[in-house]
């Protein structure tokens, strides 16, 4: 069936121009890398998103990995190798040239941009019904996977409406209502009766609806496909990949995120009418808000070994269309100019834990000596004497603050990154997100639908165009 027929005698031509407009700059694209399926029909559709990745976040990743192993990341090789359609895409929202996550994911999953903080609420409280329902009623498995809450804005943007990004209890319950079929990250917060603001239980609510229900790495291993899945891991966010790395607790009881996403895949890979699945590397959006080089890095290989995980699925499935991006950037890092820029950023090879570890802890009455061995320990290597006071003026009585976002006890984040600059010849432009056109991937029958330039909306057409299911809903 061509598609461009299919979608002109359905529902989504008849929505009007409004709707017209954004798919129209992707509608005639023809471009063919070799893989592409021209006009075959997506079954299965793997959604993948390192939140909050700049630029220079997937050049470090690659840049890194080909330093120490000789082989760099798996979504830059994708490249090298002429496997994907490639091209920049818009991430702005209706309220501000930078968005934030919510308006990112809702601009994927409603098809329209929203206001920063809501979850596919228009301007005068028009509800836009969110993709992965859409694809439900049509018969489809969905599910998210991730490495912060499993209720936090960028799943959330895939699944349902709220005013407020927020309202994390709620979207939990709305999970149960509306009969998702795989959902793992974190946010026990937000399903246990102890931290529930009204002690609802919702692992029991789940149970009783059928849901295999776990809350480690060994008991999401040991869920069967047949019943929905609800993994559950941390109270808040999955610990840093690195932190993981590093303890033997956390690599037991903690999946990576490679390990979720092939778990939802095997999950659902069997239905007859497909799936469609969103992968979310969302601390990589925290480690930039913190200036962690660690955080970010790490997270940002972890997700990338989960991109390997979905494109050998899609290689040998056949009937996969995978995307693969971001929904923004954040903090603008790279690696900076100077004689001794190799070196140093080789220097990142040898830690062994984020800052917000090693700042965690330290305590106020640390002497200088003490801080410079902590850090040392965290980075092998360490700061000066009088940045060692510095850092330590964070926790004394006379406490200097440092905001920020997911910075919830003032940790001296800023300062901290300023001095490893030193010895990993890494910068950062800021702490939050920019208005940055960022990178945008597909592999498998839809991609070839992919134009140089994009905004962000036209992703929810695209997907619905790619798999040949009317926008009806």
């Amino acid at each position: 069936m061509d598609r461009r027929r299919f979608f002109r005698n359905g529902g989504l031509f008849t929505l009007g121009a409004t709707l017209i407009n954004p798919f129209e700059s992707i509608a005639g694209n023809t471009l063919d890398t070799g893989t592409l399926n021209k006009n075959k029909k997506a079954k299965n559709i793997i959604f993948m998103v390192s939140d909050g990745m700049s630029t220079g976040t997937l050049n470090m990743a690659d840049l890194y990995l080909n330093r120490k192993t000789g082989k760099g990341s798996n979504w830059i090789q994708l490249y090298k190798d002429n496997r994907v359609a490639n091209a920049l895409m818009d991430t702005s929202s209706a309220s501000s040239i930078i968005t934030d996550s919510s308006a990112g994911s809702s601009s994927w999953g409603g098809g329209h941009k929203v206001k920063n903080g809501v979850l596919n609420i228009g301007p005068n409280g028009e509800k836009y019904m969110p993709i992965w329902q859409k694809f439900k009623k049509a018969g489809k498995m969905a599910g998210c996977v991730t490495t912060v809450p499993i209720t936090h804005a960028t799943p959330a943007g895939f699944c349902v409406n709220n005013d407020s990004r927020n309202a994390m209890e709620d979207i939990a319950e709305d999970y149960l209502r509306l009969g998702f079929d795989i959902m793992m990250g974190g946010g026990d917060d937000y399903f246990s009766a102890d931290h529930r603001k009204d002690k609802k239980d919702m692992y029991a609510e789940f149970k009783a609806k059928g849901w295999q229900v776990a809350r480690t790495r060994q008991e999401m291993l040991a869920t069967q496909p047949g019943k929905p899945v609800l993994g559950v891991f941390e109270h808040n966010g999955l610990p840093y990949s690195i932190d993981r790395r590093s303890s033997k607790e956390l690599t037991d009881k903690t999946p990576s995120l490679a390990e979720m996403a092939q778990k939802a895949i095997d999950h659902m890979k069997g239905h007859k009418n497909g799936f469609v699945l969103q992968i979310e590397g969302g601390k990589v959006d925290w480690g930039a808000h913190a200036n962690d080089i660690a955080a970010l890095l790490y997270d940002q290989v972890a997700f990338d070994e989960a991109v390997k995980a979905a494109i050998d699925f899609a290689e040998k499935d056949g009937n996969t269309l995978v995307v693969i991006t971001t929904d923004h950037g954040n903090a603008n890092p790279g690696v900076i100019y100077g004689k001794n820029a190799n070196d140093n950023f080789d220097n990142i090879q040898k830690f062994t834990q984020t800052n917000e570890w090693i700042l965690n802890e330290i305590k106020p009455d640390f002497t200088t000596a003490k801080v410079r061995e902590l850090i040392e320990y965290g980075n092998s290597h360490t700061v000066t004497e009088e940045q060692a006071k510095e850092i330590l003026s964070h926790y004394t009585a006379l406490e200097k603050k440092e905001d920020g976002l997911y910075n919830y006890k003032n940790l001296p984040f800023k300062s901290f990154a300023q001095m490893q600059q030193d010895y990993t010849s890494v910068g950062w432009i800021s702490m939050d997100h920019s208005a940055d056109y960022v990178n945008l991937a597909m592999f498998g029958p839809g991609s070839e639908l992919l134009k140089p330039f994009v905004k962000n909306t036209d992703l929810h057409y695209l997907m619905l165009q790619a798999a040949e299911v009317e926008n009806k809903f």
